[in-house]
C-alpha cells in the first residue's frame, strides 16, 4: 500500500515514510520532496518524480469488529507480559490523512488471539491502546496470533484521529493458507512482514478519511494576523508567538494553521515559550 505503484513509480507515502524514518520533521518533508533518495547502480536512471499527494491510496477499508472487542484496554505499546509464549512480532507504521500527511495523536486500540487462538475475555491479555507520536508513527510489540476455526491469522484494531469517527478493521499476514478460505479476509489489509532472527517484523500504514489541506509551506499566505491567540486559518512563520488555553508557544516551522493543529497537539510545529 505504500511501496511502488504498478508503473514502478515510488509513491509519495514511500518518500514520506523514508524521510520520517530518517528523523526529519513531518511537516518539513512535505515541502516539494521530489523522489525517494537512493544510490543508483551502473545503467540505472533516476526514479521518476513522485505523483501528486493523492497517490492512488483510498482510505483503509473497514472490517467487522467481531465478538471479542473490550473497551478500556490499558495504555501500552507492548502486549508482552511475563511468561508470554509465541513468535515475537513488531508492527510499525504511520497514520495518514487524505492528503498523505501524517496525523499525530491518533488512537490505535489493538486486540488479538493468543498463541493458541484464544481471546482473553475476562482480562486484558493481548489488548492495549496507544497514540501516534508527533510524526504520526506507531509501534506495537506483541506475538504472532494463533489460529482458530473459521479464520485466518489476523490482528484487530480501532483507529481514531482526534475528533473523527472510529475506523474498525483487521490486519493480515501474507502467505497464510487460510487467506484463501477466510470469507472476511481482504488483501488490501495485508501487512508487509519479514523474518528477523526468530522474530517477525511487520509494517502497515493506515489512511484515514480525514480531510487535509496541502499542508505547511515555506511561505504561507496569512489569512489572519500572527500573534495573540492561536487561530485556525492564520499563516504562521518560524518564531511567531501565540497563546492557546493560557500558555504561550513559539512556532517552529512555517505553516497555515488548521483545526487539529492547536499548539499542544503538534510538537513538530510549536514549542512551549
Amino acid at each position: 500500500m505504500d511501496h511502488e505503484t504498478s508503473t514502478g513509480h515510488v509513491t509519495r507515502k514511500t518518500v514520506l515514510r523514508a524521510a520520517l524514518a530518517a528523523g526529519m520533521a513531518a511537516p518539513a518533508v512535505l515541502m516539494g520532496v521530489p523522489a525517494l533518495a537512493r544510490t543508483l547502480t551502473a545503467g540505472e536512471t533516476a526514479p521518476a518524480l513522485t505523483p501528486e499527494c493523492d497517490d492512488g491510496d483510498d482510505p483503509t477499508p473497514p472490517q467487522t469488529e467481531g465478538p471479542y472487542f473490550k473497551p478500556n484496554s490499558p495504555l501500552r505499546s507492548s502486549l508482552l507480559e511475563a511468561g508470554t509464549t509465541g513468535v515475537r512480532l513488531t508492527v510499525s507504521g504511520y497514520v495518514f490523512g487524505l492528503a498523505c500527511r501524517p496525523i499525530s495523536g491518533v488512537l490505535l486500540d489493538f486486540w488479538q488471539a493468543d498463541v493458541n487462538g484464544a481471546y482473553d475475555n475476562t482480562g486484558f491479555r493481548f489488548r492495549g491502546h496507544q497514540f501516534t507520536d508527533a510524526a504520526g508513527a506507531f509501534k506495537l510489540t506483541t506475538i504472532v496470533p494463533g489460529l482458530y476455526p473459521g479464520r485466518t491469522r489476523h490482528l484487530h484494531v480501532k483507529v481514531q484521529a482526534p475528533g473523527r469517527p472510529v475506523l474498525t478493521t483487521q490486519l493480515y499476514f501474507p502467505g497464510e493458507p487460510r487467506n484463501n478460505t477466510d470469507t472476511i479476509f481482504d488483501p488490501r489489509l495485508l501487512m508487509t512482514v519479514r523474518d528477523a532472527g526468530g522474530a517477525r517484523e511487520a509494517a502497515f500504514d493506515f489512511v484515514l478519511n480525514v480531510p487535509q489541506d496541502p499542508g505547511p509551506t515555506p511561505t504561507p499566505t496569512p489569512t489572519g494576523v500572527p500573534g495573540g491567540t492561536w487561530a485556525a486559518g492564520t499563516g504562521y512563520r518560524a518564531g511567531d508567538s501565540v497563546t492557546y488555553g493560557g500558555p504561550g508557544y513559539v512556532c517552529l516551522q512555517a505553516h497555515t494553521a488548521q483545526a487539529g493543529w492547536e499548539p499542544p497537539n503538534v510538537p513538530a510545529l510549536w514549542r512551549t515559550a
